[in-house]
């Protein structure tokens, strides 16, 4: 007997089987004539489905809106009732229903047709009603469901979702949707702030000290600003160097505390640091710090002509939810 690792394995194999049986089975001419409604729609795509298709229908729409296609999800059974009012010409209509025979989609096909918008049925019963009444058809029918009764929607709905998304994801393409238009629709959560938040964002006011302050000075900069690091500039506000807290410690390690006297920031300081400008990504610096032989958790911010702006932490980073 199976066990259930291998039941689930098993299963798992069967949907990918399914995809690949659609990726076969479906129409060039339909599939180019799909994406040619969606794309040239001057107004917006409705994508409708009742039950696990309705589901499955609400996360193509959303998949739509966040890259770059106009997408709402209407619920048949909201439209009969008074929903249709958000139907209007020059609409596509997505219709997702593995039997092609779901009632409330059956009923609202008149009132559809009579709005003129075109409709486009991910169906997995290609000689059905909603078929034979749809404009293009996308088959997306399956030998079996993953159920063991072979009846709750599984395998089906499994098919009708990697459709939608192949087709968003082809839409965004020929959209040429950017990253940054990509996180305009995202601004929150860390997908977001991975393509929005930005060095200049999170950086802490510069802590400045000049190359001949005392050892103590650099000290008491430090304690003071309270960063773990303080930067080192020149009369004409550009970087020297960095002294950080290991910088200080590896200073009183290597002088001893009775050689400390006159030991300027110079001395001490790493010269010609790793830097960040203001408009890298907070992402591509946490990178930055993390991605070498010996990691580094402060950068100095500096603008194209060298001019020292600020501090950035790691711990500024990790905190904003990167």
């Amino acid at each position: 007997m199976n066990t259930n690792f291998e039941k689930v394995i098993d299963l798992l194999r069967l949907e990918a089987r399914a995809i690949e049986h659609a990726a076969a089975n479906l129409n060039p001419e339909s599939v180019e004539r799909a994406i040619e409604l969606i794309s040239s729609c001057e107004s917006k795509t409705v994508v409708i489905g009742v039950g696990k298709s309705g589901v499955i229908a609400q996360k193509i729409a959303q998949t739509l809106t966040s890259t770059g296609t106009v997408a709402i999800f209407v619920h048949p059974s909201d439209a009969i009732h008074g929903g249709l009012g958000v139907i209007t010409t020059g609409d596509v209509v997505i219709a997702l229903s593995n039997s092609g025979e779901t009632d409330e989609i059956l009923t609202i096909l008149p009132a559809l047709k009579q709005r003129g918008v075109m409709l486009i049925a991910i169906v997995g019963n290609t000689d059905s009603t909603l078929s034979r009444q749809s404009e293009v058809v996308l088959d997306a029918s399956v030998d079996k469901e993953a159920c063991p009764l072979n009846l709750a929607p599984t395998t089906s709905t499994t098919v009708a979702l990697a459709i939608g998304d192949a087709i968003a994801m082809t839409l965004m393409e020929s959209r040429g949707l950017t990253a940054e238009d990509f996180a305009a629709n995202h601004p929150a959560g860390r997908l977001g702030k991975r393509l929005t938040l930005k060095a200049g964002h999170l950086m802490h006011a510069s802590p400045n000290v000049s190359p001949k302050d005392s050892w103590l000075a650099v000290v008491k900069a430090i304690s003071k600003y309270a960063l773990g690091a303080v930067n080192v500039i020149g009369e004409d506000g550009r970087l020297i160097g960095v002294v950080t807290d290991g910088d200080l410690r590896r200073t009183i390690e290597k002088n001893g505390a009775e050689n400390l006297n006159g030991l300027l920031a110079e001395q001490m300081m790493t010269r010609s640091p790793v830097t960040a400008d203001p408009e890298m990504l907070a992402f591509a610096a946490l990178q930055l710090m993390e991605n070498r032989s010996s990691q580094i958790s402060v950068l100095p911010v500096v603008d194209e002509n060298g001019t020292c702006l600020g501090l950035l932490r790691l711990h500024d980073i990790v905190r904003s939810g990167l």
